[in-house]
């Protein structure tokens, strides 16, 4: 069966696999997918040390990276990565100094880090050269509406450019632009979503691509984790799939395995879109990190400030948790789409894809029975 999408970026099967995890980026290519690298976080060696891995793995299947160029990252360059984090107020190095403490684990642990974290005007642009010297197929942005400066390079290297967006008036900014593809993420998702839900926000950014005269393909994204839901969001107009969650419990993902049991166990009610991680509200498993903060009283701090805090303390309590820690495992949480209540085992990536895959024949075949 042949889809657009497919045609666009050369895959069999237009499910894209979105991972900070090179592992199930090549598992999901290989398999038929389309595996796209997460790379925000990445310096350009890493990004580079990342991609040839990737290429010396996935066996000339089509990849992609999501980078974030800095048209809302940028801040001034004078500005350095230690007098960003020397802006964290004491009581909130306090606070998380206490939550480790409390946990049994070593305040030092979970210090504020400036480096590659803080943001950056140039880093983006730089990752998306990097990109460019491998035989990616795909290109998106991660936040924000896509620069000029991407858009040209895309077109340059003749590669598609694909934004993120969870409203349909940010789509139509995004067609403006003149990006290639659209990824709309409704709230289920995990991550940095908005407070529109997929079912209802596909059908609207399909119909405003069309009637702003546009011909651009849509994918959908949040809260997908079958064949069958695929199947139905094609049936709205949709091109394909973006899922992110649905790898999360796979033993390839970056994930601990003390989140992937919590995720098996969790019911699609065990997620929260909070501040408490970025700055910003992110759809994640919910935890006694939330609760702690919660009963603090103290608002979340700003971008990137949040992050800056937060993530040295969770990664602290993740290796904590891995060694049995059980204060630190009830801590321990990730970003994850209200979709995990659908995640029954911790399968492989390979097998997640063979199974959406029947299960969009099967949705498919359903949609025509019904119709005869």
């Amino acid at each position: 069966m042949p889809f657009k999408m497919t045609e666009m970026v050369g895959c069999e099967f237009p499910l894209f696999a979105f991972s900070h995890c090179r592992d199930v980026v090549v598992a999901a290519s290989r398999a038929g997918g389309f595996g796209v690298l997460g790379a925000v976080s990445y310096t350009p060696e890493q990004l580079e040390h990342e991609l040839q891995w990737i290429d010396d793995h996935v066996d000339g299947m089509p990849y992609g990276v999501d980078v974030l160029i800095p048209e809302v990252q940028a801040v001034d360059h004078s500005v350095s990565a230690d007098e960003i984090v020397a802006q964290i107020p004491s009581q909130y190095r306090d606070f998380t100094r206490q939550l480790l403490r409390d946990a049994g684990i070593s305040d030092e642990a979970g210090a504020p880090q400036g480096g590659s974290q803080a943001p950056n005007t140039s880093l983006g642009q730089e990752l998306l050269e990097v990109s460019f010297n491998h035989p990616v197929r795909l290109i998106a942005n991660a936040l924000g509406t896509a620069p000029p400066e991407m858009i040209q390079a895309g077109k340059k290297h003749g590669i598609p450019v694909a934004a993120l967006v969870g409203a349909k008036e940010h789509a139509l900014k995004q067609v403006d632009a003149g990006v290639d593809i659209i990824v709309a993420q409704g709230g289920e998702g995990g991550g940095h979503c908005g407070d529109v839900s997929t079912v209802v926000l596909i059908p609207e950014v399909v119909r405003a691509i069309k009637q702003a005269g546009a011909d651009i393909p849509v994918l959908a994204a949040g809260g997908i984790m079958t064949g069958e839901q695929m199947a139905g969001m094609m049936a709205m107009g949709a091109a394909g799939a973006w899922c992110g969650s649905v790898w999360l419990a796979s033993p390839e993902a970056e994930t601990t395995p003390v989140f992937r049991e919590k995720m098996v166990a969790a019911g699609s009610r065990d997620t929260i879109r909070s501040k408490y991680r970025t700055g910003k509200f992110s759809r994640q498993l919910k935890s006694e990190w939330h609760d702690r903060w919660e009963q603090a009283g103290l608002p979340a701090l700003p971008m990137p400030l949040m992050s800056l805090l937060a993530e040295p303390v969770l990664r602290a309590l993740d290796q904590a948790a891995v060694s049995g820690n059980a204060q630190a495992q009830a801590l321990s949480s990730y970003w994850v789409g209200q979709g995990l209540g659908l995640v029954e085992d911790q399968r492989g990536v390979g097998t997640i894809v063979q199974d959406f895959k029947e299960g969009f024949a099967r949705g498919v075949e359903g949609l025509n029975a019904s119709l005869e």
